[in-house]
């Protein structure tokens, strides 16, 4: 799929704020500005969050609150940013992606869990190997 798009995946390092802090930044505040509040306002009226009310609500708030803040770090409203950068972007593919063959399977073999072995033993099994009692202080 990022063939027919023009960009190339890049994997983030693990526990590297500057390979990924954008992205999480973004799930901070999706959470804190839309999902939180949401869920507040609909325990209120006794009702549960769920995928068709998130779906339902994000685009209303994305125009509403998201896009018209100024962004940290362009200083702009992004809906001003897209709005600018909306004529250097290319065309969407004719395609969406590629379809993958069928031929394509993967058989895994179904292993059952192994039995688990408790290696913790009783207080006497440990007094044993020291040989008699030892008190800790």
């Amino acid at each position: 799929m990022s063939k027919d798009y023009g960009f190339k995946l890049k994997a983030c390092k693990p526990y590297r704020a500057k390979t990924k802090g954008k992205v999480e930044r973004f799930n901070h505040y999706l959470k804190n500005s839309f999902i939180v509040p949401l869920n507040t306002d609909l325990r209120a009226h006794n009702l549960e969050l769920d995928i068709e009310i998130a779906n339902a609500k994000v685009g209303p708030w994305l125009q509403r609150v998201a896009h018209q803040r100024i962004h940290g770090t362009t200083l702009e409203k992004p809906a001003d940013r897209l709005a600018k950068e909306v004529k250097s972007l290319l065309p969407l593919p004719a395609r969406v992606c590629q379809s993958i063959p069928q031929t394509n399977t993967l058989n895994i073999p179904i292993v059952p869990p192994l039995e688990s072995v408790s290696l913790q033993h009783s207080i006497s099994v440990y007094e044993a190997l020291l040989g008699g009692e030892h008190v800790i202080a």
